[in-house]
């Protein structure tokens, strides 16, 4: 039977509820924060606060995308979740080169010995160190998913190795995949890639597609079977043209079973709790009102529960 792994124990895709499908709910100070410290989010009650907001608005799920020794914490995961009632889906996975220091263990383990970290992250739960340290002291809380990432560039032979162990990973737990694009660069070669591999594209999504402003492109994509996931909308320019919703008018109608919608906060300077903006609660407020303006709303259902259910459900083996 299909389930959903959150951080407090699996639940039934449809217990999933309202679902946010690429978020930074808890970054830890690491690496990534030293030369970016607005990445840091560790205020358990700031975080958990601004997640109640969201609960008070009908929102259920969040699938944070912050994966293995880069600022993961997933206590702090968990105790946003009881302390909030919302659900969050924690990764395991390996994020860009750029979030790691240049002699990381990355590039030393082999692709098996990837796997395996990735199987007990999803199988035994995440340790609670991050694998910062040289004891693995394991909770009781496990990844839902699998997360990857590609630049600019062409995908590397490191970056290959990262690929088979993540797909390695899928095939033996059934966990979802999300990866991280720069603006959509390389997702088509990601998408031929799981799929050489074997992967189901069902349940993988690739992420920040919409900064790619070619309907035609995002067709193509979509039509391999992967998700996309779309997050630029708050980050348009004002006097400018807002492409996110601009793709959907012209994506939904025919290619709404493979579109979801997130908020990709990795800055604190865009939590309301923090003193930012726009806040968690902008796609239940602006991006709805937005897409009932456009007559775009009959297919909230879509993108904000069934795709997600189906997408992060883990396989049945």
């Amino acid at each position: 039977m299909a389930f959903v792994r959150t951080v407090l124990g699996d639940i039934k895709p449809s217990e999933m509820g309202l679902t946010y499908s690429h978020e930074h709910v808890v970054i830890e100070e690491s690496f990534p924060t030293l030369t970016n410290p607005d990445f840091i989010l560790n205020n358990v009650e700031l975080i958990a606060a601004e997640l109640n907001e969201f609960y008070g608005l009908g929102g259920r799920t969040l699938v944070d995308t912050m994966p293995a020794n880069c600022g993961r914490n997933v206590v702090k995961l968990a105790a946003v979740s009881k302390n909030s009632n919302v659900n969050i889906i924690a990764p395991t996975g390996i994020h860009l080169e750029k979030y790691y220091p240049p002699n990381h263990w990355r590039y030393h383990l082999s692709e098996d010995e990837l796997t395996s970290l990735f199987v007990k992250d999803i199988m035994q739960g995440i340790d609670e160190y991050d694998y910062g340290c040289p004891v693995t002291k394991r909770t009781s809380h496990k990844a839902g998913l699998i997360k990857l990432a590609t630049g600019d560039e062409n995908i590397t032979p490191h970056q290959q190795k990262i690929f088979g162990a993540v797909v390695k990973a899928h095939l033996q737990t059934g966990a979802p995949v999300l990866t991280h694009t720069n603006s959509g660069k390389q997702a088509m070669a990601q998408a031929e890639l799981f799929a050489k591999l074997g992967a189901d594209l069902s349940h993988v999504v690739l992420s920040h597609i919409d900064k790619n402003k070619d309907a035609g492109f995002h067709k193509e994509l979509m039509q391999t079977g992967v998700y996309v996931e779309y997050d630029s909308h708050f980050r348009w320019k004002a006097g400018e043209e807002n492409w996110t919703y601009a793709l959907l008018e012209k994506l939904l109608p025919d290619y709404a079973n493979r579109i979801v919608i997130g908020m990709d906060m990795a800055r604190n300077t865009y939590w309301r709790s923090y003193g930012g903006k726009p806040g968690l609660i902008f796609l239940l407020t602006t991006f709805k009102q937005e897409l009932e303006k456009r007559k775009l709303d009959m297919w909230l259902e879509k993108i904000f529960f069934t795709n997600p259910q189906n997408l992060y459900s883990f396989k049945e083996k």
